[in-house]
């Protein structure tokens, strides 16, 4: 049975830090690439960050240096270490597991990330 369980979410001032984790099990981790995304209230659910299979990263542009996406194979789990947050980046973070060879595409639930003085 496949399975994303993020966990790290929280309330947090503007300017501080928090740090997702996706804990994956069910499928070969190895061979997925590893996304996050998140939603905000009636806002379109945007992608954030990307680690592929080779460990090559993407950003979308507003967390690129305030946000790192990194994976531990060993472990099956991917991070998401988010620092300077602000107001703009309050949502549901959600992990995304996917193989576009083998067309395989599996979600968590999500957490809740909210930046708030």
């Amino acid at each position: 049975q496949v399975q994303l369980v993020e966990s790290g979410g929280g309330l947090v001032q503007p300017g501080g830090s928090l740090r997702l984790s996706c804990a994956a099990s069910g499928f070969t981790f190895r061979w997925y690439d590893m996304k996050w995304y998140r939603q905000a209230p009636e806002k379109q659910r945007e992608l954030v960050a990307t680690v592929t299979s080779a460990g090559a990263t993407y950003y979308t542009e507003s967390v690129k240096g305030r946000f790192t996406i990194s994976r531990d194979n060993d472990r099956n789990t991917v991070f998401l270490q988010m620092n300077r947050l602000t107001l703009e980046d309050t949502a549901v973070y959600l992990c995304n597991a996917r193989r576009v060879v083998t067309s395989s595409d599996f979600w968590g639930q999500g957490t809740q990330v909210t930046v708030s003085s």
